[in-house]
């Protein structure tokens, strides 16, 4: 039975409330490649994503957090003393399959791999000879042990260890981009390449639900909650030595399908993880054949200059980073920016209120990356300072991108569930083109969040105090029973854009 089409009269109704008739997804917002990045940096990114069918915004994340990775720990901002934040960012590409997440985040990653290999060769052969020094030393180490059994027992002078029972440090084999790395693995690695390194995953769900893999509580979250902010951590796990690394920074770049995000968007234990993340989920790019190739040359010589950059060594010997402090101008705006997502946050809830907190301390992340991607460019120089220019680049990106992408990635995480389910109920109403309907009506479509009452009363509720349906009283059936729940829709619907 189809639902009756009551229309009261327009001046019966008060105005509905426009949050309901918005999208349920907002828009992407454009990037500001230019304003932000320079017209450098600006083209070659355009050129890469034509070459891979592939939106700007993608290797644009990834060349965000590809630079911050290689910076790593050399340099870490610094606007005063007590507050110094390392260049490390989560980039996570969101879209379907069809959308070319890969083929974007693989025109930064393809040229940093094969920097790592060539890299790795050389010090391939400065480890193998090691190794043939430290199987020399384990053999001469058990010669002196002998040695000193002998003179122990016959209480003698021990003999000194041999130069030769000493094969020296172990050569360190270079990690740019770690794909699928256990803790314990990447302890290991940041132990003797104390820069730090970027987990380079091509799909981003299994490494955040991952999180809780081990049994007995115990869990990586702890690791990577840690990795984000460059703070000192020590890897234990039962039947193993302890692994101590002092600034532990790991960038994360990878994708994530929108269905993928949904289901993590729901679960609470997830929220610290993702409100780090940088989301960029942009339209798809229009399909067309790629007329030029990306500048890898270009790329690969930028990338070699940040990895030049050196960590200096404290009175003890130990490395630490090289802090690069604010200029006084840009320590005024960051102030100003700093009122500015304090209003922000207090316009969110759940997961964009999370995300709105840190969303000055991923600015002053970001500062710093644009200024070296400048100097690495060569556009300009080595930065000794981070300029008002650099924050305010990065300040801008943040107000017209990050965060509009934000409430777009996270949009099912930030509103309640009862609106999530009265602004589908508004879509239906607007995709069918109903005038009246019944609950019935509604149920049976079982469209997802509302095929059960207790999630359509609530939404049902909510759809009545904005003045965009109305209850019809009915009379009782003649043969008894609960009368059917009837209503009418806004006639401001139909002209609402």
């Amino acid at each position: 039975m189809n639902a009756p089409d009551p229309i009261p009269f327009k001046s019966d109704w008060l105005d509905p409330e426009a949050r309901f008739l918005r999208p349920e997804l907002p828009k992407p917002p454009a990037m500001p490649l230019e304003d932000v990045l320079g017209a450098r940096w600006a083209r070659w990114i355009r050129q890469a994503a034509q070459s891979k069918a592939a939106p700007p915004d993608y290797v644009a994340a990834a060349l965000l957090s590809v630079a911050g990775a290689l910076i790593g720990n050399t340099r870490w901002a610094s606007p005063w003393d007590g507050w110094a934040e390392p260049p490390v960012i989560w980039a996570m590409a969101i879209g379907s399959p069809s959308m070319n997440k890969s083929p974007g985040l693989d025109a930064v990653l393809t040229p940093l791999k094969g920097m790592e290999r060539a890299a790795r060769a050389k010090v391939e052969s400065v480890l193998s000879e090691w190794r043939g020094k430290a199987e020399i030393a384990k053999l001469a180490e058990q010669t002196w042990k002998e040695a000193v059994k002998v003179a122990l027992k016959a209480d003698e002078t021990m003999p000194a260890k041999p130069e030769a029972a000493n094969p020296g440090p172990e050569p360190v084999l270079p990690r740019f981009a770690l794909t699928d790395a256990t803790v314990e693995k990447i302890g290991v690695i940041l132990a003797g390449q104390p820069r730090g390194a970027l987990l380079a995953r091509d799909e981003l769900s299994g490494w955040l639900m991952g999180m809780t893999r081990y049994s007995g509580g115990g869990s990586d979250r702890p690791f990577w909650l840690e990795a984000y902010g460059g703070r000192g951590y020590s890897v234990e796990r039962m039947g193993r030595d302890p692994v101590y690394i002092d600034r532990l920074t790991v960038g994360v770049l990878g994708g994530i399908q929108p269905d993928k995000l949904k289901t993590l968007l729901f679960k609470s234990d997830d929220d610290g993880l993702l409100a780090r993340s940088l989301p960029v989920w942009p339209e798809a790019a229009p399909i067309k054949r790629p007329n030029l190739g990306s500048d890898d040359a270009f790329l690969q010589s930028a990338f070699e200059r940040l990895l030049s950059l050196d960590m200096p060594e404290d009175e003890t010997g130990a490395k630490r980073p090289w802090f690069v402090h604010f200029s006084e101008d840009a320590r005024c705006l960051l102030d100003d920016f700093r009122q500015t997502a304090r209003g922000w946050e207090a316009g969110a809830e759940g997961l964009l209120l999370s995300f709105a907190g840190k969303l000055p301390g991923l600015t002053i992340r970001l500062s710093l990356i644009l200024a070296f991607l400048d100097w690495a460019g060569g556009e300009a120089e080595m930065p000794g300072e981070i300029s008002q220019a650099h924050f305010g680049r990065a300040a801008h990106f943040v107000e017209t991108y990050v965060l509009p992408m934000a409430r777009r990635a996270y949009a099912d995480g930030s509103t309640p569930k009862a609106e999530r389910a009265a602004r589908r109920l508004v879509s239906i109403i607007q995709e069918q083109a109903w005038r009246g309907f019944t609950t019935r009506d509604i149920l049976r479509m079982e469209r997802a969040g509302l095929s059960a009452k207790a999630d359509l009363d609530p939404a049902l509720s909510l759809l009545e105090d904005a003045h965009i349906i109305r209850t019809i009283p009915e009379p009782a059936k003649a043969q008894g029973g609960r009368p059917t729940r009837l209503f009418s829709v806004n006639p401001a619907l139909w002209v609402v854009k």
